[in-house]
């Protein structure tokens, strides 16, 4: 299975769309994240969930493989649509890497220090 994945599932006549991807963590630590985003197709996401953090990518995965199952489930069918809530994913991962974001960003910024 690949590391993302958009399902969507019609139901009277509304199109509801979920993106999921695997991402590692900041920090070096061999820590990972499933992320999730969904909400009705063509606007903007409802919610932005993350799960995790999970000890590797095949971890990750498995998750990921049992969000898929479980939504397959309940009508949810995939599309090989482009990603569109990409942005979202990467505001979500920036919100968990935080900690480990701005010290970085913060000691190139202001050498100084």
């Amino acid at each position: 299975m690949s590391p993302s994945l958009c399902l969507t599932r019609q139901y009277l006549g509304v199109i509801t769309r979920i993106e999921c991807v695997v991402r590692p963590l900041a920090g070096d630590q061999g820590l990972w994240v499933v992320l999730c985003v969904a909400g009705m197709d063509g606007q903007q996401p409802s919610v932005v969930n993350a799960q995790g953090p999970f000890c590797g990518p095949c971890a990750a995965q498995e998750i990921l493989c049992g969000i898929t199952a479980s939504l397959q489930a309940q009508g949810y069918r995939q599309a090989f649509d482009v990603p569109i809530w990409s942005l979202h994913m990467q505001a979500k991962m920036r919100q968990l890497n935080g900690p480990h974001t701005r010290s970085l960003v913060d000691y190139q910024s202001h050498p100084e220090r």
